[in-house]
C-alpha cells in the first residue's frame, strides 16, 4: 500500500474520532474559538495586504518564494495517480462534476498552506505542486482532476494539459502576463472556453463596476513587472477588465441566494481593496443544512472546511463585502 494510501485510511480515522470529539462540550467551545480566531487573523491579512485567505491571485508575494525542487514532478505524478486509482475504484466518474470536486477536496483537506509555489525562478512556465497549496492552486488542481477523471484519457499528462488551459488566458503560455492573476478573469476566461459558468448573475448577483488596477499600481511588490513589457501588459489586460461589467452577491444577500448554490460551486470573495476583484476563493459544500467554504486558508496553514457557514463568514471578515459564484462544466 503506498504512503499516501495509507495516509488517505489513517485519514478516515481521524476524522471519525474528530467528530466524535466536536460533539462534546470542549470541542463544540473549541470550535468556536477556532471560528473567530479564523476571523480575525484573515481580517488582519486583509489590512495587511498578504497573500492567502486576505489576498486574491493578484496580490502581491511577499516574502520568500516558495522553492520547487527537481524532483518534484514524480511526487506529484505519484500523487495524482494515488488519487486517480482511488477516484476509480470509487466510481467518481459516474458523479456530476461538482460531486467529484467536492469528493477530491475532502481528500486534500490537511495538505500545507504554502503561498507563492507558482513564482519560481526562471521565465514562466507550468507549475505542478500538489503537495502545497494556496486558495487559487487548490481550485485549478481540483477542477483539472475532476475534468480528466471524466476523459478518456485519465493521465498526469492529461492533468498537465487541463491544468494549464485552466491557469492562463486561453490555455497558452506567453509570459507572465499570460497567467489569469485576476480571479474575476479566471472565471470568464474558462467560462469562455466552456470549463466553467459564471451563475453569479443568475443566482441574484447585481452589476459591479469597479476598476481593477492592482497590480499596475503596485508594480514594485511583483518581481516579474520589473520588465517594462510585462508592466505594459498587465496594464492592458487591467483595461480591458475594467471595461467590462461584472456581478456579485452583496454580502448582506448571501442569505437570501445561498439555497441557489451547489456543492462543488467555485466561491470567489470580492475584495473591498481599491483595484483588486477577489479576495480569497474556495469552494462551496454544504453541511448539516449550511453552506460552508472548503478552502486554503493561511490561518491553519491547511487545507479546511470554514468553521463558520459561508454567509457569517463573509460578513465577518473585512475586506471582503461579496461573493461570485462560477459553476464547473
Amino acid at each position: 500500500m503506498s504512503g499516501r494510501r495509507w495516509a488517505i485510511r489513517v485519514g478516515v480515522l481521524g476524522v471519525a474520532v474528530l467528530a466524535l470529539w466536536q460533539r462534546s462540550p470542549s470541542g463544540q467551545a473549541e470550535r468556536h474559538a477556532t471560528a473567530e480566531g479564523e476571523v480575525h487573523a484573515q481580517a488582519a491579512e486583509v489590512r495587511t495586504g498578504q497573500a492567502g485567505a486576505g489576498a486574491g491571485p493578484a496580490a502581491p508575494a511577499y516574502g520568500e518564494r516558495a522553492q520547487v525542487g527537481p524532483t518534484d514532478r514524480e511526487a506529484d505524478r505519484r500523487i495524482f495517480e494515488d488519487t486517480m486509482d482511488r477516484a476509480l475504484l470509487e466510481r467518481l466518474d459516474t458523479l456530476p462534476i461538482g460531486d467529484r470536486m467536492v469528493r477530491f477536496g475532502r481528500w486534500f483537506l490537511g495538505t500545507e498552506y504554502v503561498p507563492k509555489t507558482l513564482e519560481v525562478a526562471g521565465p514562466e512556465r507550468l507549475v505542478v505542486n500538489l503537495r502545497q497549496l494556496d486558495c487559487v492552486t487548490y481550485l485549478e488542481n481540483l477542477l483539472a482532476m475532476a475534468r480528466v477523471l471524466g476523459s478518456d484519457n485519465p493521465s498526469f499528462e492529461a492533468f498537465l494539459a487541463e491544468l494549464q488551459r485552466i491557469r492562463y488566458r486561453g490555455g497558452v503560455i506567453n509570459g507572465y502576463a499570460s497567467r489569469l492573476h485576476y480571479f474575476s478573469e479566471w472565471i470568464a476566461d474558462n467560462e469562455s472556453r466552456g470549463l466553467l459558468r459564471d451563475v453569479t448573475r443568475e443566482i441574484g448577483g447585481v452589476a459591479l463596476d469597479e476598476p481593477i488596477d492592482f497590480m499596475s499600481t503596485h508594480s514594485d511588490a511583483y518581481r516579474q513587472l520589473e520588465s517594462p513589457e510585462q508592466l505594459a501588459r498587465i496594464r492592458e489586460i487591467e483595461g480591458t477588465l475594467s471595461a467590462r461589467t461584472r456581478h456579485y452577491v452583496p454580502e448582506r444577500r448571501i442569505a437570501e441566494v445561498e439555497s441557489r448554490i451547489r456543492d462543488g460551486d467555485i466561491i470567489a470573495a470580492t475584495s473591498t481593496i481599491t483595484g483588486l476583484d477577489i479576495a480569497h476563493t474556495g469552494m462551496a459544500v454544504w453541511i448539516d443544512g449550511r453552506l460552508h467554504l472548503m478552502h486554503a486558508p493561511l490561518v491553519g496553514k491547511d487545507v479546511q472546511i470554514s468553521e463558520l457557514p459561508l454567509v457569517e463568514r463573509i460578513l465577518r471578515i473585512e475586506g471582503q463585502d461579496g461573493i461570485m459564484v462560477a459553476r464547473p462544466r
